[in-house]
């Protein structure tokens, strides 16, 4: 990417903000029951997009389950699936467990962290 390159900047940034609405298992839903997901282009286009998997993009993504959901558009079982509401439905709520999973588990490591260097600074002095 050409930093002075306007196309190339403004393409990089819808792609960026594209990738990161697959996110959103609502969006996935609303884009399957509109039939994108049968628009040969469009699935090709989600194949195109498996770029954003490479360290010198993905560090751009502030939502990287974005990621799991390209990697799983790529299969034509899950983009039919994906016309039920209730899917989505339940993808969203397996996402919210893992964040709340994952929250708890850094907010404990960090805990222990502040801890270990508690201890290490008491045992200095």
């Amino acid at each position: 990417l050409e930093p002075d390159d306007t196309g190339n900047r403004l393409r990089f940034q819808l792609e960026l903000e594209f990738v990161q609405c697959l996110a959103n298992p609502n969006y996935l839903n609303f884009l399957a029951q509109r039939g994108y997901f049968k628009d040969k282009a469009f699935v090709n286009y989600l194949k195109y997009l498996l770029y954003w998997k490479e360290p010198e993009y993905a560090k751009y993504l502030k939502y990287p389950q974005c990621l799991h959901m390209l990697e799983l558009l790529q299969y034509e079982h899950f983009r039919k699936e994906l016309v039920n509401a209730q899917c989505a439905k339940f993808i969203d709520e397996q996402q919210i467990l893992h964040w709340q999973h994952y929250s708890r588990k850094r907010m404990r490591l960090q805990q222990a962290l502040a801890e270990q260097q508690q201890q290490n600074n008491t045992s200095v002095k």
